[in-house]
């Protein structure tokens, strides 16, 4: 089937940019679901499967609402990208309960990287030497955010780590359902399934949250909910090679929720490693405009 989106690399970068405010206010949401304050901590396994409880709520209401027609979806991309996105968002919300956000984001969301590598044997997509440069601009303030040391391999870095292959992943997927089915209709299914899986998963770990931890759990499904339908649109609008590398501003918005509601205030070396994926991110960005304005085929 043919794409439902027309290629726009701007809006594309928009459309990410925007995901990537839901999907650092979904983590923040997710960390406070740990938080004693809000009563006993809910584990990771129930968080997630809140996140899609009420995203799927959100976007069935949507459906509703745009009356979508659900037509001949398949099943079978979507069950693996479910699966793979529910894993990645799980380790993700286990990672925040042991490390500093901002930390766990930086580790996760080198998930452009991996997805990068991964679209050229699975999307036969072609990746130059200046998309190569901009990524490894982009891995280097990641790790400079990251601060290599022993304490870098403990529990929860490993955990965000595993987030990051899986998310990956789920980014190629996402790529292949974007070119041959609409948005909405991704996005439901994909909540729907999503829903099942999470919800077998949190049987033996279940409790009854507090009303607080109601209104977070709703926080994190409702801001993913926006997150998946901001990137799910960037994706249809451009290569995934080219788009992912820009889910890193979430590194951004992380250590500024870090610094506003924990105090964790970024240092320099914080401001070098944000400067540093930045740049990596404003690097393909120029070389895609040159692309297009060359009307030339290579990278």
């Amino acid at each position: 089937m043919k794409a439902l989106a027309l290629p726009n690399a701007r809006l594309a970068v928009m459309l990410m940019l925007t995901a990537t405010f839901f999907i650092a206010s979904s983590t923040l949401m997710a960390k406070l679901a740990s938080d004693p304050r809000f009563g006993t901590p809910l584990h990771p396994l129930q968080i997630s499967h809140g996140r899609f409880l009420f995203a799927f709520v959100l976007i069935s209401a949507v459906v509703t609402a745009t009356q979508q027609k659900i037509s001949r979806p398949n099943l079978q991309l979507h069950t693996a990208r479910s699966l793979l996105g529910w894993s990645g968002v799980t380790l993700m919300f286990a990672a925040v309960a042991f490390i500093p956000m901002a930390d766990a984001t930086a580790i996760s969301f080198l998930n452009p990287v991996f997805a990068m590598v991964f679209a050229i044997p699975l999307l036969g997509e072609r990746v130059g030497p200046v998309r190569w440069s901009a990524a490894a601009i982009a891995f280097l303030g990641a790790l400079v955010l990251l601060r290599p040391s022993p304490a870098s391999f403990e529990a929860g870095a490993l955990l965000a780590l595993g987030a990051a292959v899986f998310m990956g992943l789920e980014v190629i997927l996402i790529k292949r359902l974007a070119n041959s089915e609409p948005p909405l209709q991704i996005l439901f299914v994909n909540n729907a399934i999503g829903l099942i899986i999470a919800s077998l998963a949190v049987l033996p770990v279940w409790q009854m949250p507090s009303p607080s931890q109601w209104l977070v759990l709703a926080g994190v499904g409702s801001a993913m909910a926006m997150a998946q339908f901001f990137f799910v649109n960037a994706m249809a609008r451009a290569e995934a090679s080219y788009i992912a590398p820009f889910a890193f501003t979430t590194l951004i918005f992380a250590a500024a929720y870090d610094a506003a509601l924990f105090g964790a205030w970024p240092d320099v070396v914080s401001g070098v490693g944000a400067l540093t994926i930045l740049s990596g991110a404003g690097l393909l960005a120029w070389r895609e405009s040159h692309l297009k304005s060359a009307a030339s085929p290579s990278e």
